[in-house]
């Protein structure tokens, strides 16, 4: 086992051991495997830096490195896509930690060997790693206590090179066994460029749940700069009133052209909201939300739940209309007084008819305070005509009422 500052500056010799350069780096190859490969050295040689390939070496270790002959490819070092320099780009920066749901910084980078092969086997984030790098060569106790964070949980590696297409695919497994709520504020501690490259490099549900997570304007900072289809596919998972106040956030031009790159049935959803003002019931409420005709059983209604091809995340209450293709609200049921009736009963037997409801034009500070009052999950909110707009959500009442520097810290209670 070594330590990358262990290595970096030792002299690489010939065949004959006479030295013909420093170590200037290590190069490994990053892609799918937990733990990546050394495949060469970036070596310096006055001021030039060439790339001695791992084959060409017969001695690595704390001494340094020997070549197996005396042949020097002297042509300057280029860095190739999905190659990545221990010392360039990953001492001082930081990482995803998933095991441990955190950001860290690299102190040092240990190195193992398998076989006849080197590979990255963790990254020491302690303090005496850093140590390790200043003190001189012997001074510093190889008894000293470490945390050495395994590298098969790095989830991200918050690198500026050009490596982000090949990490993004390795980071997407590992950053999914985090939920959106850790993966959002873990997020929030990097840089903006860290921050988008950590959202593209998960799916669309997930990463529309992540960024349903982050303040609007963080969301808007993020899909300003993704690529435009990828945006859309996005805002298409995210709920119709996220996706609303998203689109609000972004200039004029960049909203029209998500707006259009959406599905017609997710556009029409989001459409529906945008025309609302923003500090309303309108412009706080979702349009998901299940409804049943008052004419169905209960028996009916909860074979029709299972059947549903896509339902909201969350459903406390199902909401009850006249009758079939029509909005016009007439009771709601708690879906766990539904599950406990008659089967054969009706949906207006068992409905509550006496519920609090809001107007779209009501202020969005007096639904929140209903909300809170009489202690609800959700809210219908109901037009002039008597039908179900839509429903302001107790998450959603909670980011009015709560003041800013509370909202971020209570989870999300709907998808």
């Amino acid at each position: 086992m070594l330590y990358l500052s262990q290595i970096l500056g030792r002299p690489i010799t010939d065949a004959r051991g006479e030295r013909i350069a420093t170590i200037s780096d290590v190069l490994v190859r990053y892609g799918s495997e937990d733990y990546p490969p050394v495949i060469g050295l970036v070596a310096r040689l006055r001021r030039r830096n060439f790339f001695i390939p791992w084959r060409n070496l017969a001695v690595f270790g704390e001494s340094g490195a020997k070549m197996r002959s005396a042949k020097l490819d002297l042509t300057p070092f280029e860095r190739r896509e999905g190659e990545v320099l221990l010392g360039k780009d990953v001492l001082d920066n930081q990482l995803i930690d998933v095991d441990g749901k955190r950001v860290v910084r690299v102190n040092d980078v240990q190195l193992i060997g398998t076989g006849n092969d080197w590979r990255v086997s963790g990254a020491d984030v302690s303090l005496q790693g850093f140590l390790r790098r200043l003190m001189p060569k012997g001074f510093y106790g190889s008894d000293r206590v470490v945390e050495v964070l395994d590298w098969a949980d790095v989830g991200y590696l918050a690198t500026d090179t050009a490596t982000a297409t090949v990490q993004l695919k390795s980071s997407k497994d590992k950053l999914s066994r985090l939920h959106p709520v850790e993966i959002a504020q873990l997020a929030e501690t990097l840089s903006p460029i860290h921050r988008t490259e950590v959202v593209e490099s998960l799916d669309n549900e997930i990463a529309a749940d992540t960024l349903e997570e982050m303040s609007t304007e963080v969301q808007a900072q993020i899909l300003e700069v993704m690529d435009q289809e990828r945006a859309a596919d996005i805002l298409e998972e995210m709920s119709p009133d996220d996706a609303a106040d998203v689109l609000f956030e972004l200039s004029d031009e960049k909203a029209e052209e998500l707006f259009n790159l959406m599905e017609d049935q997710e556009r029409a959803d989001v459409a529906e909201l945008m025309h609302f003002e923003h500090d309303t019931a309108g412009g706080l409420m979702t349009t998901e939300f299940v409804a049943f005709p008052r004419d169905l059983t209960v028996g009916e209604t909860i074979i029709r739940l299972r059947e549903m091809a896509e339902t909201p995340n969350m459903i406390y209450y199902l909401y009850v209309v006249e009758e079939e293709n029509s909005w016009k609200l007439c009771g709601l049921i708690s879906l766990r007084s539904l599950i406990l009736a008659d089967p054969n009963s009706r949906l207006e037997d068992v409905m509550r008819t006496d519920f609090r409801f809001a107007h779209p034009s009501d202020p969005s500070n007096g639904v929140a305070q209903t909300i809170a009052e009489y202690n609800l999950l959700a809210l219908p909110v109901v037009d002039d005509e008597g039908d179900l707009a839509g429903i302001v959500t107790v998450d959603d009442a909670m980011e009015v009422l709560l003041p800013n520097n509370l909202r971020r810290r209570i989870p999300r209670l709907f998808g």
